[in-house]
């Protein structure tokens, strides 16, 4: 690409339907990926002449390194109000002081209302509008493919897959005169004045997490393809975000609006899965006291209460009872609890009890989830995680997809101890396969004599470990509560770490 952005399609539908009638138009901009931070706005006005900016967001990564940022705009007819109308348009973006236009040389791009889809790649066919994002509720995913009317196509084949194409399967789309009129109420005409025809189809997939497909044109010259630059097109269902978080036991300042703070975390960030460690809740004679504990104070404060399983291994800081917790979106379809520790003394601060979780993940599969507090190793680490590995053995069932280890394990990415678990090539820490993937390799693939030297100075004590040949697969690892972001909760910052399915 010899610009750093490219507009690939604009769709501009008049709809109408039972809500009202709306101006529907979508902006895709191919957009080098030039760094994070950058900015990407179109700037569009209709008859009206007003120039107004509506933002892109990003939607996917083609095989070369180039992005995909999509903005779309809905402007409803009021009796106060007109739509736009015919549109020209430019796309920016924005870096810094960098600063890279899109406006066909300075003559800006145009649609007329109601006029369908054009396509400004050097393309014969192109799918358009389709998200990468799969919602939970849709059991079939409708796509739209413009096909360049010059090249005389006479059949459309989409082929598909929802198993890495182990399996294909083949659905044709259909072209029909009157399709916007059948999809929005529209009156546009298909093909448009511009060349372009849309074919229409429908793949039904009501319990897949992933598709992925390609498009076949047949013309009277021979057969033309679209496999989005190489990658083929791939929709699926959301992935599961994974927090782990040590709660510092009651012992921060103004601790009940930093726990407002980790439940807000949750809920901005969509996370589906929290395991928590040094779980705070007054002693009250050893008896407890539920309406303090910490986990249902952060639960609590969610638009829906998570699934919450919690228990607690000994007294802390000489007031409190203090434990674990596990809180799910999704549900449990078991939990367990259990010391790891050779003490079960209420009264030594290392009885480390460990809660676990059978959790039932929409699309994916059955998880098995450990939310974790280790003693030190001089005080029993290596007892202690070997219980908790034999454990997670011997729930292991065909059925599960993975097993995941989450918490506070007071043993430093850097340290002897951490080797041990690297020796047992049960687990692999995901936080590092994310951060630092040359030395993953080197610890967790290689596993030469002098691996583990590459993580000298990595303190690191709260870890999510993933057992070795999970269907799960790390995309994306954050630490969460920082002075620059949601600011600092516990003597612990949290980490959050983004699966899908493999």
């Amino acid at each position: 690409m010899l610009s750093p952005l490219h507009f690939i399609y604009v769709r501009n539908i008049v709809s109408r339907t039972v809500t009202g009638t709306f101006q529907e138009i979508a902006f895709a901009v191919r957009v080098l990926n030039i760094g994070h931070g950058k900015r990407v706005g179109i700037h569009w006005c209709g008859e009206d002449g007003d120039w107004r900016e509506s933002p892109a967001d990003y939607r996917c990564t083609l095989p070369g390194g180039d992005e995909v940022w999509v903005a779309e705009v809905a402007v409803p007819l009021t009796m106060e109000s007109s739509i736009p109308g015919n549109i020209q348009f430019s796309a920016c973006l924005e870096r810094g002081d960098e600063r890279y236009w899109d406006s066909r040389f300075g003559s800006n791009y145009r649609s007329d209302a109601d006029s369908g889809v054009i396509v400004f790649d050097a393309l014969d066919l192109r799918v358009v509008g389709c998200r990468p994002c799969l919602p939970a509720a849709m059991v079939s995913l409708p796509l739209e493919v413009a096909v360049r009317q010059e090249i005389e196509p006479t059949s459309v084949i989409i082929h598909w897959t929802t198993d890495g194409w182990a399996t294909r399967q083949t659905t044709p789309a259909y072209f029909r005169r009157d399709h916007w009129d059948r999809s929005v109420g529209s009156n546009a005409r298909n093909p448009n004045r511009y060349g372009w025809g849309i074919w229409a189809a429908r793949l039904a997939l009501p319990q897949a997490y992933r598709v992925e497909f390609v498009v076949e044109c047949h013309t009277a010259s021979g057969v033309v393809w679209d496999n989005h630059a190489g990658g083929n097109y791939r929709v699926q269902r959301d992935t599961l975000k994974v927090m782990t978080l040590n709660l510092h036991t009651y012992q921060e300042e103004e601790a009940l609006e930093k726990l407002a703070t980790v439940a807000r975390a949750i809920r901005e960030r969509d996370i589906d899965l929290v395991c928590l460690q040094e779980v705070g809740e007054n002693w009250n004679g050893g008896e407890g006291d539920w309406a303090s504990n910490a986990a249902r104070i952060i639960n609590d404060q969610l638009p829906r209460p998570y699934h919450l399983h919690t228990d607690w291994s000994h007294r802390g800081f000489d007031r409190f009872r203090e434990g674990v917790a596990i809180l799910s979106r999704h549900p449990f379809r078991g939990t367990d609890a259990g010391y790891v520790s050779d003490s079960t003394d209420p009264y030594d601060i290392h009885a480390r009890k460990i809660v676990m979780a059978q959790v039932s993940v929409p699309f994916m599969g059955m998880l098995h989830v450990f939310s974790a507090h280790l003693s030190w190793p001089a005080d029993g680490f290596r007892v202690q995680f070997e219980r908790l590995r034999r454990w997670a053995a011997e729930r292991h069932t065909p059925e599960v997809i993975g097993t995941l280890l989450c918490g506070d394990f007071n043993i430093a990415a850097d340290s002897e101890a951490f080797g041990q678990i690297v020796q047992t090539e049960a687990f692999e820490e995901q936080v590092l396969k994310i951060w630092n993937p040359p030395a993953f390799q080197r610890v967790f693939r290689d596993r030469q004599e002098t691996s583990m030297q590459v993580l000298a100075g990595d303190g690191r004590i709260d870890h999510i470990w993933l057992s070795r040949g999970s269907q799960l697969r790390a995309i994306a690892a954050e630490e969460l509560f920082t002075s620059t972001t949601y600011g600092r909760v516990s003597d612990h910052t949290g980490y959050l770490v983004e699966f899908e399915l493999r």
